[in-house]
């Protein structure tokens, strides 16, 4: 799985511009799946049927990551730009950036004053977004203009990914997990299911724009009438030293089985079947209470006339940064969690809400 999270973090892919990373998921699961098409809005929805009769079950990822967009070329070439998704302002400064331009990608990098000038400043000013730039190298706007950049030009974190430590500590640091490792679970899913055999028909969703309201979710989940669904997206640890931290959530301790965020209460018989399956298959797992995010699962439950709906987390620090962290653990531990779940489906597997 190290490989496919390493091609899929490559991919520049920030919310509403997830074109290379469609493509690329496209031809990746094709021969995996019976069929799979494209949507208008970019998600990707692929179907693979079971040797046996069962139910439909949706299984779902988001490709798109935080980023920003180009809204303004200065007349000395340095760049303003607004946001897509979730960034914080305090871990902006003199971060390394990519653009994609209709030509090729760039590399820039958000601009800060020199140490040096320091003593002259409010060390304890945190700048607005509007307030900084993007620096491209370039030496007036014609210059960045004949490089490609335009208002639209989306940009992402620089790729990087890398172990961090070494290989020992299992450990990966990079950007884009949030949620290219919840794509990676699904594709490698697919992969392994190809030796199996399983009832129904599994449906693996990879949707757009996640990162600014589940709006591809909504998109999608109207296309498929399923009996369950499980989504899987990261989510932020609580083991650091921070004193807001609680330390209910660690990385390293196996997947995370959602009870509660803001977007989604999980239902009950979709929650209890993954915990009676990573007991049984001895999974490594954590029960997950946090208000502080949303996830597709809850465009998923809502979606048609409901639909019952878990969600797996992949533990993650540095959430929305450029230096993500997960655990190879973990993420281990989300697919053969999923697996399992897709595996136990038999023509009499039901998930009413009283019975």
């Amino acid at each position: 799985m190290q490989k496919l999270l390493e091609q899929l973090t490559a991919l520049h892919g920030p919310c509403g511009h997830e074109q290379p990373v469609s493509k690329w998921v496209r031809d990746t699961v094709k021969p995996l799946t019976d069929t799979v098409k494209v949507d208008a809005l970019g998600n990707v929805i692929a179907t693979k049927k079971g040797t046996k009769p069962g139910p439909v079950m949706v299984m779902t990822a988001h490709m798109d990551e935080v980023g920003f967009i180009i809204k303004k070329i200065e007349e000395n070439g340095l760049l303003r730009f607004e946001k897509l998704g979730g960034n914080d302002d305090r871990l902006l400064l003199t971060q390394k950036v990519q653009l994609r331009t209709r030509t090729g990608l760039l590399t820039g990098v958000i601009g800060s004053i020199s140490a040096h000038y320091a003593k002259f400043d409010d060390a304890g000013k945190v700048r607005n977004h509007r307030q900084l730039y993007i620096d491209i190298g370039v030496k007036n706007k014609a210059h960045a203009i004949e490089l490609g950049v335009e208002v639209g030009t989306p940009v992402t974190w620089k790729p990087d990914m890398e172990f961090l430590g070494d290989e020992t500590t299992g450990r990966f640091v990079g950007k884009g997990f949030d949620d290219r490792a919840g794509c990676a679970v699904l594709i490698q899913t697919l992969q392994e299911l190809q030796r199996e055999d399983f009832a129904g028909t599994v449906t693996a969703v990879f949707t757009v724009q996640e990162e600014v309201g589940l709006r591809g979710a909504q998109v999608a989940a109207r296309q498929v009438e399923a009996d369950v669904a499980i989504a899987l997206d990261t989510t932020a640890v609580s083991d650091t030293p921070e004193e807001t931290m609680d330390a209910t959530l660690a990385l390293g301790a196996g997947t995370g089985i959602k009870v509660l965020d803001f977007s989604l209460i999980s239902h009950p018989a979709v929650k209890e079947k993954l915990i009676h399956l990573a007991n049984d298959k001895k999974i490594s797992y954590q029960l997950e209470v946090f208000p502080g995010i949303g996830t597709d699962g809850g465009a998923m439950s809502l979606a048609n006339h409901g639909i019952p709906t878990g969600v797996l987390s992949i533990p993650s620090r540095y959430a929305h940064s450029p230096v993500e962290v997960i655990d190879i653990g973990d993420l281990n531990a989300t697919k053969e969690l999923l697996k399992a779940f897709v595996l136990d489906l038999s023509e009499e597997s039901g998930f009413g809400f009283i019975g």
